[in-house]
Order: C-alpha cells, then sequence, then structure tokens
C-alpha cells in the first residue's frame, strides 16, 4: 500500500483527540496541578500549549512523551499506550487488538474500501 488510509482530520479522529486531552486532565487535576504548573514541570514556555492539547486542538508531540509522564506521575509505557489509543487508533489496533475477531471497530477512521485491501 502506497499511502495511508489512516484520516487525521475526520470529525471522529477530532474526537478521540479531544478524549486524550480530557485524559491528560485528569491526570493533571489528580495531581492537582494547573495548567502553568504543568507547563513548568514540562519545561515548556508557555500554559496554553497544555490547554490546547487538552482541548484536542494539539497532540502531546512523541518526543515530550517522557516529559509530560513524569511531570504527570505516570509510567512511560502506559501513558505512551493511552495516548497511543487516541492518536493513531490504526497502530494501536495493529499491537494490542485482538486480531482473533478480524471485524473488531477501531473507531470508524478508516475507509471502509481501502481497509480491505491488505
Amino acid at each position: 500500500m502506497a499511502h495511508s488510509i489512516y484520516k487525521a482530520q475526520t470529525a471522529e479522529a477530532k474526537k478521540l483527540r479531544k478524549k486524550a486531552g480530557q485524559y491528560i486532565k485528569s491526570l493533571r487535576l489528580v495531581k492537582d496541578l494547573t495548567q502553568s504548573q504543568l507547563a513548568q514541570r514540562i519545561g515548556i514556555e508557555y500554559y496554553t500549549f497544555i490547554s490546547a492539547v487538552e482541548n484536542g486542538v494539539n497532540r502531546v508531540p512523541p518526543e515530550g512523551m517522557k516529559d509530560w509522564a513524569m511531570a504527570l506521575d505516570v509510567p512511560r509505557a502506559q501513558f505512551a499506550k493511552n495516548l497511543l489509543k487516541f492518536y493513531d487508533p490504526y497502530m494501536f489496533h495493529e499491537l494490542f487488538a485482538d486480531h482473533e475477531n478480524k471485524d473488531a471497530d477501531i473507531g470508524g477512521l478508516f475507509d471502509e474500501q481501502d481497509s480491505k485491501s491488505d
């Protein structure tokens, strides 16, 4: 296959980014941190980036996952796996899904026709 069938800009993908943001916000609130405090722990200058991630506008950058996990006091692998579920459900499915159930739905982020071509 020469192109990706993942549709990152679909309404469903945007909903998943929002859910990722809710997950991150819940971790932040459990730690009783403000967005500014979390930004400081991560080492980013502007807390508005935290807001954008929590609202599903931006994503946690892959190279920053370690810093975010440490700042939120969550095991790195668990944090990355949870975000992968939202940010790249196709990869998450390939890594962690029950492959015995070939009809498992992974959120409708793929063109039905393209997904049948592999």
